[in-house]
């Protein structure tokens, strides 16, 4: 038996903690955390077995954080999104974001949007950072997408979704055991992982591990082998 790890989605927990536990700003762990991001998705875009990787980013709750730590978080996701394109083109990975992007400053939003355009014509490894993202507030955009479409079926409502994909393997850092409002529809059937690795710290040998791991899994659909 070998699953394969089409699409993998990681909850990114665990930046401020990190930075706490070694006298830093939470700033310093989010600006570390980017690096992880940079290079597990280097890792995914090389790796012959997966075809996507979602990350969450920034939820919908996040909003709640102190409002200098959102605005930093805000710059340190443009700044990234920026210095990252000649990675995201000479890797051929394709960059789709995910979430109400109307909250956004306009500048951001074109960052954004510019990112999406000039990796339109990747074919790679398709990033999906997910931005101001809930997975009910994604749920509820779908179905007032449908309104007054009847009768709404499972196809229907999941092709509205900004994320129509199921995952196969889905990680979360940190130590924390839950799934925190990330992409719940299609998560159905995907294999958990929880890690106590806090996100800055985690690493391409403990991914692979994960991975090794989760192909071994009987994955039965709620059927039977």
């Amino acid at each position: 038996m070998s699953n394969r790890p089409s699409h993998i989605a990681i909850i990114m927990d665990g930046n401020g903690r990190w930075a706490e536990s070694r006298g830093k700003t939470r700033s310093h762990g989010h600006e570390q955390g980017a690096e992880s991001v940079r290079i597990i998705t280097s890792y995914c875009a090389n790796h012959p077995d997966i075809d996507r990787l979602s990350l969450y980013a920034f939820s919908t709750e996040n909003w709640k954080r102190p409002k200098l730590e959102v605005e930093f978080l805000m710059k340190l996701l443009e700044k990234y999104l920026k210095n990252e394109r000649k990675n995201y083109l000479e890797g051929n990975i394709r960059f789709e974001p995910i979430g109400d992007l109307s909250l956004f400053s306009k500048s951001l939003r074109k960052v954004i949007d510019d990112l999406q355009n000039v990796t339109q014509g990747c074919n790679g490894l398709v990033q999906s950072l997910a931005l101001n993202y809930g997975s009910r507030d994604e749920i509820v955009r779908a179905v007032n997408a449908l309104f007054p479409h009847t009768p709404i079926t499972v196809e229907l409502l999941n092709n509205a979704l900004d994320c129509p994909h199921n995952i196969d393997l889905l990680i979360r850092t940190g130590g924390d055991h839950r799934l925190s409002n990330f992409l719940l529809w299609q998560a159905a059937y995907a294999e958990l992982f929880f890690t106590n690795t806090l996100w800055p710290e985690f690493t391409t040998d403990e991914l692979e591990s994960i991975i090794k791991k989760f192909k071994t899994v009987e994955r039965r659909f709620g059927g039977l082998n």
